[in-house]
């Protein structure tokens, strides 16, 4: 009898073990969904593949999921109004530069070592 229980104990472990490693490997792809993001597919087919190389690929499906969100993109970017102020001070920057240059090239050159021996 004690035997059965114990079979019946290891069979419910193995597939709870089974099932449990399914819903972990799905995970990623789930940040995805959720954040909508452009490569929902492509996170989980990885995921897949995952399985097959012992999760290793894992992690980096989860970075690869949690780095897009919907409402700010990749996170890399700025607002257009950030985007254009910079632009202008930027713009700026270089007239000012630009008016520099030319009032330095249009100063006579200075006397040289060479041309005082």
């Amino acid at each position: 009898m004690l035997d059965y229980f114990a079979l019946g104990v290891l069979i419910f472990a193995a597939i709870v073990l089974f099932y449990g490693v399914i819903a972990i490997h799905d995970i990623p792809y789930e940040i995805s969904v959720h954040r909508k993001h452009p490569h929902q597919d492509a996170i989980h087919v990885a995921g897949w593949v995952s399985l097959f190389t012992l999760h290793v690929l894992w992690p980096f499906l989860w970075i690869w999921a949690t780095l897009y969100r919907e409402d700010r993109g990749w996170g890399f970017s700025t607002s257009p109004k950030e985007d254009s102020a910079r632009l202008q001070l930027m713009e700026q920057q270089v007239a000012e530069l630009k008016a520099r240059l030319d009032a330095l090239e249009r100063q006579p050159p200075t006397e040289t070592l060479a041309a005082r021996d």
